[in-house]
């Protein structure tokens, strides 16, 4: 056998299958409903990362990568900064969860938008790539990445204490980047390959107070390590032709399944390609605070505005989440991620907006504490049953005697129950507004919804930079 029918021999079904499918994505024309459900997404991202630049993880991380020079390919969003693409993907992408802002996609335990739009923005601008193909990018890397922890089994996966967070998203930065910088199709699979080999993650980031080494882990590792896997097999870099299967394969390497009597579902790589979308599948949060405080700030909010329900009318409010929920959020030191502080909130305000919910000051506030101190959070086992599906029950008892209870079984922003067009719109412009400014931000705004129609993504770069 000659060495290229060799080679040959040793790509699997799977892998030619999925190497072609992302080598054709940008080629290969989209529904209607996904390429408008991927506007969304691009536009929340974009501003998770512009609002992100002025947090502490959005910060540090444009002030690293100013240290660190390099060819102007991308631009580095909230600040003046271009450089490589993958110093941009870094940066951006630690803006896009600087705080939890970003969309989440609950089957595979990740946060596709921070890691996918940082590496197609920053390929799509260096290659000069038009908007249509870089929502088509952004659309593959959703579903491949996604894909990825799917095929791990995420629960089990994220049990053993690896990070779905960076695993997943990973390989949806590398796909994105790939189909973008034009790879053919053996030329995936050796991006695959360098994707595999520059996995990694520990999910240790759970520890981590000020949300930095969260930012990285999530956004700025992934994306980074992505576009470079793209960027080196686009300057030449030859590799494995199968990461997937075959002798020491990725899953080989990572079947933490094997403890319980069930092996990877590797087809899930490739099951739906082209006719089930993840993006479809992918949350947009309406309140900018963790995951599991989302839907009782949504019941908390319908009890406030059916019942007119004050602060001081409360005797004791009771939130019930999932397990993992409560431990994510309880009397967390971030106020972004504390569920007392922010139900506390929403029952003084009425709401809770931005500012509010990254007010480290007002967790402090007299009013707030001693509220906060009438707010029990429970771990129900119930909900952690219903996991994926992140539902969240408040009940009020109020002064007098009078209870009220509310369960929330699909957030807004959901696949369940998603945002409409204005509402993303109303959360992209009132995170950019302060740093951007009104007029700008508008602006941006405004381009996102018709990106499809841009002849070159760096017409973007200069309404991204601050």
């Amino acid at each position: 056998m000659n060495d290229k029918k060799k080679t040959e021999a040793e790509i699997s079904p799977l892998m030619k299958t999925l190497s072609a499918y992302i080598a054709s994505a940008v080629k290969r024309p989209l529904p209607e409903a996904v390429v408008e459900k991927t506007r969304h997404h691009v536009l929340d991202t974009i501003a998770a990362m512009v609002s992100g630049s002025r947090l502490l993880p959005g910060r540090k991380a444009i002030g690293y990568v100013k240290t660190l020079g390099g060819v102007k390919e991308s631009t580095v969003i909230g600040s003046r900064l271009v450089t490589t693409a993958q110093h941009a993907a870094l940066a951006n992408g630690m803006l896009g969860h600087a705080d939890e802002t970003d969309d989440s996609h609950a089957p595979s335990l990740t946060h596709p938008g921070c890691a996918v739009v940082p590496a197609a923005l920053a390929m799509a601008e260096r290659e000069g790539a038009n908007g249509t193909a870089f929502l088509r990018a952004v659309a593959l890397g959703y579903d491949i990445g996604s894909r990825i922890t799917m095929a791990l089994g995420s629960y089990d996966f994220r049990d053993v204490g690896h990070s779905t967070h960076s695993f997943g998203p990973i390989f949806g930065a590398a796909a994105a980047a790939s189909a973008l910088a034009g790879l053919d199709a053996s030329q995936v699979r050796w991006a695959l390959s360098y994707t595999a080999q520059q996995c990694s993650g520990v999910s240790c980031w759970m520890r981590d107070e000020e949300h930095i080494e969260k930012a990285f882990d999530f956004g700025g590792m992934p994306a980074r390590n992505g576009v470079a896997a793209a960027a080196m097999v686009a300057a030449g870099f030859t590799g494995v032709e199968d990461v997937f299967s075959g002798e020491r394969n990725f899953f080989v390497a990572y079947d933490e399944t094997r403890r319980i009597g069930r092996a990877p579902e590797t087809q899930r790589l490739i099951e739906g390609l082209g006719t089930t979308y993840e993006i479809m599948n992918t949350n947009i949060k309406r309140w900018s605070v963790g995951s599991p405080i989302q839907a009782p700030l949504d019941s908390l909010l319908e009890l406030v505005r059916a019942h007119g329900i004050k602060a001081g009318d409360v005797e004791k409010l009771t939130v019930r989440v999932s397990r993992q929920g409560a431990n994510t959020t309880d009397n967390r030191s971030m106020p972004d991620i504390c569920m007392q502080y922010l139900c506390a909130v929403m029952l003084i305000d009425g709401i809770v907006t931005f500012v509010s919910s990254h007010d480290e000051k007002r967790m402090k506030n007299p009013q707030v504490m001693a509220l906060r101190k009438r707010i029990e959070l429970v771990g129900d086992e119930e909900l952690t049953r219903a996991l994926p599906s992140r539902q969240g029950i408040v009940e009020l008892k109020l002064k007098g005697g009078r209870e009220l209870r509310h369960h929330t079984k699909a957030v807004r922003g959901t696949a369940q129950n998603p945002m409409a067009r204005a509402e993303v719109d109303e959360k992209a412009y009132h995170l950019m507004a302060p740093i951007l400014g009104k007029a700008r931000a508008r602006k941006l705004c405004d381009a996102v919804w018709a990106v499809d129609n841009l002849s070159s993504m760096r017409k973007l770069g200069p309404l991204l930079r601050a």
